[in-house]
């Protein structure tokens, strides 16, 4: 009986990766502001980039609480059923697009002088000592408005 149950609380304590259908690297998201529905964008922002330096109190608050991260963590995954052409495509879209309106709104964009935006997704790999990008996938460009 005993070790039967240790048998079922050991995944628990010692957790499998086995989980992850493949490895492989994930697409970054970009954002573009525009003025007009006609432009070409040449601007592009990283949406949610990373803190270049967490102190050590920081760092050991975000293993107990971390909610920027979760968020962050769901809008890759929603990049990544984008790349996997799955079913749940424009639910993915919207959340990406959703989340790119209200870091615009938390920032206090103007959405007179450039009320388009278009999001795309890029993949970073190293070739040797040179760095590329590729465009995975690039939205239509849409209207932003702030919501209230």
């Amino acid at each position: 009986m005993l070790w039967r149950t240790f048998k079922l609380i050991l995944p628990a304590w010692v957790p499998s990766w086995r989980f992850f259908d493949e490895i492989a690297p994930s697409p970054r998201i970009e954002y573009a502001l525009l003025e007009n529905k006609d432009m070409t964008a040449t601007t592009w922002h990283k949406l949610r980039p990373h803190c270049e330096h967490v102190s050590p109190i920081e760092m050991f608050r975000r293993l107990f609480w971390n909610p920027d991260f979760n968020d962050r963590l769901f809008a890759t995954s929603c990049a990544e059923r984008l790349m996997a052409g799955s079913e749940t495509c424009d639910h993915s879209h919207q959340e990406i697009m959703k989340r790119i309106r209200h870091d615009l709104k938390e920032t206090g964009h103007n959405s007179i002088t450039h009320p388009y935006c278009q999001f795309r997704l890029v993949f970073i790999y190293r070739a040797g000592e040179e760095i590329n990008k590729v465009i995975a996938h690039q939205s239509e460009i849409e209207e932003v408005c702030n919501e209230p």
